[in-house]
């Protein structure tokens, strides 16, 4: 596929549809000249979320063994194996995912994947750099998620990461939405972005 048609799935998590963010962020990603080929809010339940996270064992004891060293700094108690600490992270990460709509978008554009990541931020909003969504707009972190009983972190945005591979966006996006609800049509920007010819433009 031609790098200007690229597409990558995001998700406006519950917080940004609680917090009011909607729009905010969707013009982030159109102001940067990308193109919502797809678009709908909708009521996500277990199934479909543990579906989309689809983690292994080798992830539950990466993310549980950052869990105990966080708690062992805290003075808490480590009462479970990693693993467990792990897979805590998804199961409340389900019940956070379920406990609002969320919108779910398909985006394309020149490298997409990449560009909406670098517009996203980092995954810990407190350290994600300023002028980025998570930067500016959430201040959750993984400290604080341990703190509270290995919640799920809140940072606004779901977006396909790039370095998980040209499969990840595929696999994320056939769990959201039909091949139908996903639409080609071409906006009148893409001239000005893309066209090798701009002849007529002054006229």
């Amino acid at each position: 596929m031609h790098p200007k048609k690229e597409r990558t799935f995001i998700i406006l998590k519950p917080d940004t549809i609680q917090r009011g963010l909607v729009g905010e962020i969707i013009k982030r990603f159109e102001r940067i000249g990308l193109k919502i080929v797809a678009m709908k809010m909708t009521q996500a339940n277990e199934e479909v979320i543990f579906k989309h996270y689809n983690k292994d064992d080798v992830w539950y004891n990466k993310k549980g063994n950052g869990i105990v060293e966080n708690r062992k700094k805290l003075g808490l108690p480590i009462e479970k194996e990693a693993v467990e600490y792990g897979k805590d992270i998804i199961r409340q990460m389900v019940h956070y995912m379920a406990a609002s709509p969320v919108v779910c978008l398909v985006i394309e554009g020149n490298q997409a994947q990449a560009v909406v990541k670098r517009l996203v931020g980092g995954t810990e909003p407190t350290t994600a750099d300023s002028g980025t969504i998570r930067g500016d707009y959430a201040l959750d972190s993984f400290f604080l998620c341990d703190t509270d009983g290995s919640r799920g972190l809140r940072n606004l945005v779901h977006c396909t990461d790039p370095a998980d591979g040209e499969e990840a966006y595929f696999n994320e996006v056939d769990v959201w939405f039909t091949k139908e609800e996903i639409y080609n049509y071409k906006l009148v920007t893409e001239v000005m972005l893309y066209d090798v010819n701009l002849d007529g433009l002054s006229e």
